[in-house]
């Protein structure tokens, strides 16, 4: 037997002595606490000898003679419990003998200062709410430092109750990401948008250029796809003569996990009629400004790393193929076609120096895709201040308008926030015979190979030939968005349950 195995046996034990005495935890449906720990804790002494109730988990316990202490925390702050067996009684007294950390208990007592001055709660009630099976590892505190607790990362996300109760900057860190999605809702919602909801079963995943999960609709007996976007449903909705909307919701992707990528991620998309790029440029300046002020009381944002991301200004703009000519000497005369942007490339792989990351013109089969990765090695490690690039090519943007003042390019820009993308953004494609015509493009490139060229899409066609004001619409992902407002260093630091591949069993 392990000594997990032995622990939790023992942790069962107390659980069954705690019953014999009448004080079974799980018995208890409800306990009313006087307010919060850091309720209790703000002017104390004004407090003195209040009678107060309070329930919290157990983390830490010491027990004295016939007196003891233990502090008791309700997630977002703790205080400490006096425990005194003349004053609890012999069976209450026992109870609290056979508490362990992880414990959740209430008390009913009064407020006072211990010998030391620590703010405490004279306990004269104790009720146990639940009994913790397993060690929680809490490690050692000692002011405001820790040490040992809950460290390794793969059980921080695997057990992430775990990690909610003990390590308080994941915690917190969490917890801001609910108010940066909340603080957007409200945003939008301030400017006229109407959040609504489209299908996440779809017979054709269409939005993105992304690889789909694919499952079966007994009712129907057909084969559907999760959706990789929200974006043609919305634009549906526009047609419809709904001139703004937005949908906040989980989005599915069959392809690889890395420090910025998790297949099942959180998708805000937003369009408006009537507008166009510059109209959705100034809708994201101004929802990043109001989420940072809102949630972190500045615009100014200190990183890990001392850098300070300012979204109080506006955006720098700045042109995708002058950044490239400026970065990689590669010039638009050269970007013209394919086979110019290889002649002056050549076969060799390309290095950028400052960073190590590489391109081999050669393995790039569309010029679109030849900018996009040049965009990639050489512009996007310099977009560290938040800056929108402009001007993406035809090939890589389906659902874009042309430039009319520029042959191959799209009225398209992404957002870049520390040298990553944050936004993706539009003036849309209402005009359904050039839609058609690209999505007849994407079809020869999937003929082709290519299983993330986007699908013709018939109903979405019929929508746009029933008539689409001009639109503006972005994209930005709610995930990406939080780990970089919180300083957060990987993205699953700032998803509550990241996918993870399922523990290896010696028996299995």
């Amino acid at each position: 037997m392990s000594d997990e195995l032995s622990l939790r046996d023992l942790r069962l034990q107390k659980l069954a002595r705690m019953r014999e005495l009448g004080f079974d935890p799980f018995a208890v449906e409800r306990f009313e606490s006087t307010g919060s720990a850091n309720d209790l804790l703000a002017d104390f002494d004004d407090k003195l000898g209040q009678a107060v109730a309070f329930a919290g988990r157990v983390v830490s316990h010491r027990l004295m003679g016939k007196a003891g202490f233990a502090h008791l925390s309700d997630g977002e702050g703790k205080i400490q419990g006096y425990f005194k067996k003349d004053d609890l009684g012999e069976a209450a007294w026992e109870v609290y003998q056979l508490l362990d950390i992880g414990d959740h208990v209430g008390v009913q007592g009064e407020l006072f200062r211990t010998k030391t001055g620590e703010p405490s709660i004279h306990v004269r009630t104790l009720v146990p709410l639940s009994k913790a099976l397993h060690t929680i590892p809490l490690g050692k505190e000692k002011e405001g430092h820790q040490w040992y607790g809950l460290t390794d990362t793969e059980q921080r996300y695997r057990h992430r109750n775990l990690d909610l109760i003990c390590n308080p900057e994941a915690r917190d860190m969490l917890i801001r990401r609910a108010q940066i999605t909340r603080e957007v809702r409200n945003y939008l919602d301030a400017r006229g948008y109407l959040e609504v909801e489209t299908p996440i079963l779809q017979i054709i995943a269409g939005g993105a250029a992304a690889r789909p999960f694919t499952t079966h609709y007994n009712a129907y007996d057909m084969d559907v796809k999760l959706r990789i976007s929200l974006e043609l449903y919305l634009k549906r909705l526009i047609c419809g003569d709904i001139p703004k909307v937005y949908e906040i919701g989980r989005v599915f992707r069959n392809e690889g996990v890395s420090n910025r990528h998790n297949p099942e991620f959180t998708l805000l998309e937003f369009y408006e009629a009537y507008t166009d790029l510059e109209g959705m440029m100034e809708v994201v300046e101004g929802m990043f400004r109001h989420v940072a002020q809102a949630v972190f009381g500045t615009t100014q944002l200190a990183m890990r790393d001392g850098l300070v991301l300012d979204f109080g200004s506006p955006w720098r703009r700045v042109d995708l193929l002058d950044e490239i000519e400026r970065l990689a000497g590669v010039t638009r005369a050269d970007l013209a076609t394919l086979e110019s942007a290889h002649k002056a490339l050549g076969d060799k792989v390309i290095v950028n120096t400052a960073t190590g990351k590489r391109i081999v013109p050669e393995d790039e089969h569309n010029l679109g895709g030849l900018i996009e990765k040049l965009l990639e090695v050489f512009v996007e490690p310099t977009l560290i201040q938040p800056t929108f690039v402009v001007g993406y090519p035809i090939e890589t943007s389906p659902l874009a308008k042309k430039d009319p003042n520029r042959p191959g390019i799209t009225r398209r820009f992404e957002g870049y926030i520390l040298g990553k993308e944050i936004c993706n953004a539009f003036s849309e494609i209402n005009d359904p015979i050039d839609q058609r015509e690209r999505f007849e493009q994407q079809l020869g490139a999937r003929a082709k190979g290519d299983d993330e060229a986007h699908p013709m899409d018939e109903e979405f066609i019929y929508a746009l030939e029933c008539g689409m004001p001009p639109t503006g619409g972005c994209g930005i992902g709610i995930d990406r968005m939080a780990m970089f407002l919180t300083g957060a260093e990987v993205l699953r630091e700032v998803i509550f349950f990241p996918t993870m591949k399922p523990e290896s069993r010696e028996d299995d």
